[in-house]
């Protein structure tokens, strides 16, 4: 996978998320009471500029994924007890709408905007339909195209995914996992969308697909001017992708900042242990290891102060009580570590 130069240039924002918090109930007892709450997403802040690309990179279990599904507003369908507060702001072309407050039926105008691509290609695509019908599906309902034209859409996007028309009427299971990966984006592009949330695209597949994935993605995204978020755990794919870097730990923002700086030069301790994990291509060279004690604490029971000081390897006594501000160090790059 060959890393390109990604631009670093300030871009008009199409999705600002203040303050998200997603706090899911911890349930007990013979009348299934809430116990507690898990913590899953706890004041997060981020910007996506359009047609940038927004690398978002953590640990699992972390809360990532459920931010990109905080975003497309999916997780009040899957769990109606969560509670979510902060502000998705989406600046359409239309108006800027605030996602978090709109009900099922008032989000569908924005469906087509706002597409993901899932993690697993395996279970996230129906085996009782055939590609032209999970490609199609958005069409229907997003579109008032024909029949006629919504088949010729099909293959039309197949092909630009790497695939060809003429598979339109064969099922998932006669595909591999990259082919798969390939069907998930034909299906996110049908709608046109302005923003792709990418939840690890890529972490399912063999190694030696992921850089085709990657890098149809990169050519996807100049053709039709897309803006993503893409997540995973693996710093060295998303600097390979990403404009921007922002890392996240047990549902707090730590560091953002571009891609070079993040990955050259990170700032903040857990940036610093991600990045000494992430082998380097060439011989000989390497970063200095950062090795984390213990376990990262469960989000049902988040330290009180800084939630990553029970594992920093410079805590000072003020980090056990006080929550770190984000402090600006310059060029558009924020630490949340007043010691950094």
């Amino acid at each position: 996978m060959s890393a390109s130069p990604r631009s670093s240039q300030p871009r008009e924002p199409i999705l600002e998320v203040r303050d998200l918090r997603v706090y899911f109930p911890v349930l007990g007892g013979v009348l299934l009471r809430r116990k507690g709450w898990v913590k899953a997403v706890d004041g997060v802040d981020l910007v996506l500029g359009a047609g940038e690309t927004l690398g978002l990179v953590g640990e699992s279990g972390c809360g990532k994924s459920t931010v990109g599904r905080a975003i497309i507003n999916i997780l009040r369908a899957m769990n109606y007890r969560v509670e979510i507060s902060g502000q998705i702001l989406y600046h359409s072309r239309e108006g800027t709408v605030d996602l978090n407050t709109l009900d099922r039926s008032a989000m569908r105008p924005y469906r087509s905007d706002i597409q993901m691509i899932f993690q697993d290609p395996y279970s996230s695509l129906n085996p009782r339909m055939t590609v032209r019908q999970i490609v199609e599906e958005p069409l229907r309902i997003h579109t008032q195209k024909n029949a006629a034209e919504r088949r010729e859409e099909v293959g039309w996007l197949l092909e630009k995914v790497g695939l060809s028309a003429e598979q339109a009427n064969r099922y998932p299971h006669e595909f591999s996992g990259g082919q798969r990966q390939r069907i998930g984006i034909a299906r996110a592009l049908a709608t046109r969308p302005r923003i792709v949330v990418a939840d690890e695209p890529i972490s399912a597949l063999d190694v030696s697909i992921q850089a085709q994935v990657i890098n149809l993605m990169q050519d996807l995204q100049d053709e039709f001017g897309l803006s993503y978020l893409f997540i995973a755990h693996d710093l060295s794919v998303v600097r390979h992708i990403s404009d921007r870097i922002a890392v996240m730990y047990l549902g707090d923002i730590v560091e953002t900042g571009t891609s070079d700086q993040v990955y050259r030069a990170p700032l903040h301790p857990y940036s610093k242990a991600l990045l000494s994990a992430v082998p380097e291509p060439i011989p000989g060279r390497h970063h200095e290891r950062v090795r984390l004690e213990g376990e990262i604490p469960s989000p049902l029971d988040k330290p009180t102060g800084c939630s990553f000081h029970p594992r920093c390897p410079i805590a000072q006594p003020s980090c056990r009580t006080d929550v770190p501000e984000f402090t600006d160090h310059g060029e558009d790059r924020f630490v949340a570590c007043p010691w950094v």
